[in-house]
Order: C-alpha cells, then sequence, then structure tokens
C-alpha cells in the first residue's frame, strides 16, 4: 500500500474516538423535603400541573390561557427559536457527509502574438469548454463534527426548554393578571357600595342640621368623607384598565380585544383544595429553566470537544471528473475525460498557543455554565420555598381582614343608629364609615393575593409546561403555515 494510503487507512480505523471529555448529567443534592411549613390545603404529594389553571373553575380563565397560547408573539417567537436550533442541528450534521459539486463553464481566449508564438493549427483566439463535478469529504477521525452536531443536538434541547419555559411565564401572567381585573372589580363594587352608605350618611346630616340637631361641621365633614371615597374610584379604574390592556396583549390582541370575554361576571377565582406539589426532587424534572441550563451545559462541554480536535489532523479524500475540450465538438469525447483524487491532510503543528487557549476559554465556559446550572437550582427551590410561606401567611391575614371587615360593619350599623338616636357625635360614625371602606378593601386585595400566590407557585413547580416537546408540525401550526 502507498504511504499516504496507508497514512489515510489508519486515520480511518481510528475515527470512533472523539476529543474531548464525555457528557455526564451533574448530580445535584437537593433537599428530601420542603424546609417550610405548609398549610392544610397543600399535601405533600404529587399532583397534575399541566393544566394548574383547570383547578380554579374558571371558564373565563380557561379561555383566556386557550387565546394565549394560540396568539401570543412572544411564544411565536419562542417557537422560531426550537425551528432554528433544528435547522443548526442538521447544518452540523451535514459536514459528516461528502460534498458534491458541479459545474461548467465557456471560455473564449486571445492570448498575445508577441508573448507566445503561433505555430501551426494553433487558433488564436481559442476556445475552452468544461464540465464536471469535484467532491470533497473531511473524514471525522477524531470526533470534532461529531461534538459539534452533539452541541447543536444539545442546543435543540436548550430551545424546546426556552419555548415550555415561555408558556409556564405566559399562564402566570395570564392568570396573575385575571385574578387581578377580577379583585379591581371587587374592590370597585365595595368602594361604590360604601360610596352609597355615605351619602346616605350625608342626606342624614343634611336633615339633622336642617332640623336644627347638629351643626353645620357634620354635614361637611360627611361631605369629605364621601369625596375621599369616591377619589379611588377613577384610581381603581384605571389599574383595571391597565390589567385588561395586559390580558389583551398576552392574548395576541390590542386592548379592548377582549372585552368581550371580561365583561362576563365572574368572582375572584378562589384557589384549589388539596393541592399536591411533590418534592424538591421533582423540580430537577418539572422546571424548563432547569433543563435548559443542564443542556446548555451539554452543549459547552461538547464544544470543549470541538476546540481539541483542532490539536490533531484533518484527513480529506478529494476527486474531480469532468470533460474539457477546446472546440465543442470534442468536449464529451473521451480522450476529453478529466479526473484526480486522492488524501490529503492538514495539520496545525504550531498557533503560537491559540488552540490550547481556546480549549481553556472552552473548559471555562462549561465550568460557568456548571455554577449556572447550580445557581438555578437553588433558585427555584428557594422560589417555591417563598411562595408557600407567601400563601400560608396571606392565608392568615386575610382570615384577620375578613373578620375584621365584618366586625366593622357591624360597627357601622351600631354607630349610625346611635348617632340617628342623637347618642354620639358624627365623628364616631366618620371613623366607623373610614374603617369599613379600608377593611373591606383590604380583604378583596388579600383576597386576590392568596389566589396570585398560588398561581405563583404553581409557576414556581414548573406547572404548565408540555410533557413532550413541540413537534415540527405544532411550531408550523403555531405561525399558521
Amino acid at each position: 500500500m502507498r504511504p499516504s494510503l496507508h497514512l489515510f487507512a489508519v486515520a480511518l480505523l481510528a475515527g470512533g474516538c472523539a476529543a474531548g471529555p464525555d457528557y455526564q448529567e451533574p448530580e445535584m443534592a437537593v433537599p428530601d423535603v420542603w424546609y417550610q411549613g405548609i398549610s392544610r390545603d397543600i399535601k405533600p404529594r404529587g399532583s397534575k400541573l399541566e393544566e394548574w389553571w383547570s383547578a380554579f373553575n374558571d371558564p373565563v380563565l380557561n379561555q383566556l390561557i386557550d387565546r394565549t397560547r394560540e396568539a401570543n408573539p412572544t411564544l411565536k417567537l419562542a417557537a422560531a427559536s426550537v425551528r432554528e436550533a433544528r435547522a443548526r442541528r442538521g447544518e452540523a450534521a451535514s459536514l459528516l457527509f461528502p460534498m458534491f459539486n458541479a459545474g461548467g463553464s465557456y471560455t473564449r481566449t486571445k492570448t498575445s502574438e508577441n508573448v507566445i508564438p503561433t505555430f501551426p493549427g494553433f487558433s488564436n483566439p481559442s476556445n475552452l469548454y468544461a464540465v464536471g463535478f469535484d467532491a470533497g469529504w473531511e473524514i471525522d477521525v477524531f470526533g470534532g463534527t461529531r461534538r459539534l452536531v452533539e452541541a447543536a443536538e444539545a442546543g435543540i434541547g436548550a430551545a424546546s426548554e426556552t419555548y415550555r419555559d415561555v408558556l409556564i411565564s405566559l399562564y402566570a401572567e395570564t392568570a396573575l393578571n385575571y385574578v387581578q381585573t377580577r379583585t379591581l372589580e371587587e374592590r370597585l363594587r365595595l368602594v361604590r357600595a360604601n360610596i352609597e352608605l355615605q351619602r346616605g350618611s350625608v342626606q342624614l346630616t343634611r336633615d339633622r342640621f336642617d332640623a336644627g340637631l347638629v351643626p353645620e361641621f357634620d354635614v361637611s365633614q360627611a361631605e369629605s368623607n364621601l369625596y375621599q371615597s369616591e377619589s379611588l374610584v377613577p384610581a381603581l379604574e384605571s389599574q383595571l384598565t391597565l390589567t385588561r390592556n395586559i390580558l389583551a396583549v398576552l392574548a395576541g390582541g390590542y386592548p379592548g380585544s377582549q372585552d368581550d370575554l371580561l365583561r362576563k361576571s365572574g368572582k375572584i377565582p378562589a384557589p384549589p383544595r388539596g393541592f399536591g406539589y411533590g418534592l424538591p426532587a421533582d423540580l430537577l424534572r418539572s422546571r424548563p429553566d432547569i433543563r435548559r441550563a443542564e443542556r446548555a451545559l451539554a452543549a459547552q462541554t461538547a464544544l470543549i470537544g470541538v476546540a481539541v480536535s483542532e490539536l490533531y489532523p484533518k484527513f480529506t479524500l478529494v476527486g474531480d471528473f469532468g470533460f474539457a475540450a477546446l472546440d465543442s465538438s470534442d468536449w464529451l469525447e473521451s480522450d476529453s475525460r478529466t479526473w484526480g483524487f486522492g488524501p490529503s491532510f492538514r495539520w496545525n503543528i504550531f498557533s503560537a498557543g491559540r488552540i490550547r487557549n481556546s480549549i481553556k476559554a472552552e473548559e471555562a465556559r462549561t465550568e460557568q455554565a456548571l455554577y449556572g446550572y447550580e445557581n438555578t437550582v437553588l433558585g427555584a427551590v428557594a422560589e417555591v420555598e417563598t411562595a408557600m410561606v407567601a400563601i400560608v401567611k396571606e392565608q392568615q391575614r386575610l382570615q384577620k381582614l375578613r373578620a375584621g371587615a365584618t366586625a366593622t360593619e357591624k360597627t357601622v350599623k351600631l354607630v349610625r343608629d346611635n348617632y340617628t338616636a342623637g347618642l354620639i357625635n358624627f365623628q364616631n360614625l366618620l371613623d366607623a364609615e373610614r374603617s369599613l371602606v379600608a377593611a373591606q378593601d383590604a380583604a378583596a386585595a388579600s383576597e386576590g393575593l392568596v389566589s396570585a400566590n398560588y398561581i405563583r407557585l404553581f409557576k414556581a413547580l414548573g406547572g404548565g409546561a408540555p410533557v413532550e416537546e413541540p413537534s415540527a408540525a405544532d411550531l408550523q401550526k403555531m405561525d399558521g403555515k
């Protein structure tokens, strides 16, 4: 065997190895149980999280989630990123196969007769007809290209997890803004009810003033209290418009596009009962941001191999075949055939440390990706713990606020009766009515906050992410293609 062919054969036999380290999924120690105490409504067991919003039993919320999933531009952007990652993987994989190129040309050339003398039979100017193809194949002996494909494959996983993460965030944002919308509507209802109550107090003081029973000071105080309560309405209406506009944008529409759905009467969605939150270890499987960080680590580990492969020679098999003639009538004759083939190699013998520093840089990036993964896991556990505490403490707060609002409502009735009977002055009624507005508003806001905290817990647990990554058909359907 010729020496060059022998070297090439040895290289082919060595093609089973791949440069750089083989990826191993990191082992991250997580707590066996949650640290914080849990309320009686949350059970330490697994639960279906994929469609957690259905546990609120609110048809309007379900429809808003559906509209967001179908039309949100941010989700379409994430889907396009998945398609790009898949195309990049195909681009990298194509480097494992031979490349073929076909071509042809016609050239008419005149040379200087003062430089090249003519002789009988020489045609000047002359024609050259050529057609053929060439092929080249860089054999992936040391696995640099395979590592590149491996990195691209992990990139698909990372992009798919980003898609899932966007879904989780969109579902949570839709639900949070819907809860806020219903909470603002309830707060407006209560304020308007108290305004009507205070208008009655204004009329009561006017009647008693006209009868000479109380000073005009009582009337002015009652009017001042009424105006303060009425001033709350525009602020709440402004906030309500904001949340409705956010819901419209989340569903891929302009402000007002969801008002037909939101006009349907509805209360603040009640949180589910008996929800199961699972164990900390479940986060490693359910949270897309953790899985994305793991895939990013896998991709970066593979890039070390790509850099290491530059230390070794590159082997290429090239060849060409074609026809060339000076006359078109001779173009495709056997004597016009041209061909050539053979192996070649290229080896970076000296690069002034460029390759080894490139390897060190990729290793440092991999170390950064590992720390990023660990930080993501730590942050996820802390986020769940925080959401659990928020649920428990807000439930306790809501219980007290409701009891306080009930007591204040009773107080207002008693004080009004006593004022009407002339047993107490108007300041007592004024204070009681102000307290009622504040107590009922705080209780309504807290009720909405309890539901919002459950939504944040579902998001922290990775709820809402589909089990399977989006298929090519799903991605095309999302863009209406």
